[in-house]
């Protein structure tokens, strides 16, 4: 399956209005490329992803990003949380049930200007890293924690790996977490470009 292309209409939208639009292709790119354990991509760190109902997560195209403390958010994964109240949490609810036939535990949404441009890195970069936003809890022994009435993982929105300032790093030197980045970065990417052409379906003569 080829990395989709977002919808035209989307493409040409120019309001100050974002629209969005459901993205069920995306949805089936993500679970068969980084999901399956047979998926060009697959990342066994995602693995809490693959055992439970298609209500986890689901996923949208947006017509444009949008700035949150002056940076631009090309990408969001999001815990579904209606407002409480009769009718408020009534209305997202039906919004979703109209996007997806369910209300998902999670939204992950892609700015569609930007994924129509991106390169193959740049976009599956940019997939995976809200991919990993969408944590199950673990215990003290870093096992999954299974909810008693479920059966299922107990899910959360989980943090970035590293949260620190440049300034912190400068005057007093790399934490363990940013020790480990520094290492990863330093470190050969662990994918190369050739396999990510091939599972965005990509022209591998590109890549010379």
């Amino acid at each position: 399956m080829k990395r989709p292309i977002p919808p035209e209409d989307l493409l040409l939208n120019e309001s100050e209005l974002i629209d969005f639009m459901p993205a069920p292709e995306l949805e089936q790119w993500i679970l068969e490329t980084f999901i399956s354990e047979d998926g060009e991509l697959y990342n066994e760190d995602h693995r809490h992803i693959s055992p439970w109902p298609t209500d986890l997560f689901k996923v949208l195209w947006a017509s444009s990003a949008f700035i949150n403390a002056e940076r631009m958010v090309l990408g969001q994964c999001e815990k579904f949380s209606p407002m409480a109240g009769g009718w408020r949490k009534a209305r997202q609810e039906k919004q979703m049930l109209d996007w997806f036939n369910c209300v998902p535990k999670f939204i992950i949404t892609i700015d569609a200007k930007y994924a129509a441009t991106a390169s193959d890195t740049d976009f599956c970069a940019l997939i995976e890293h809200e991919l990993y936003h969408l944590g199950a809890k673990r215990d003290e022994d870093g096992e999954y924690i299974v909810s008693q009435s479920t059966g299922e993982y107990k899910y959360e929105l989980r943090p970035h790996d590293v949260e620190e300032f440049h300034g912190v790093v400068q005057r007093y030197g790399a934490s363990p977490d940013v020790q480990k980045m520094v290492q990863l970065v330093n470190d050969e990417p662990t994918i190369g470009k050739a396999k990510i052409a091939h599972a965005c379906g990509t022209c591998i003569l590109k890549l010379a």
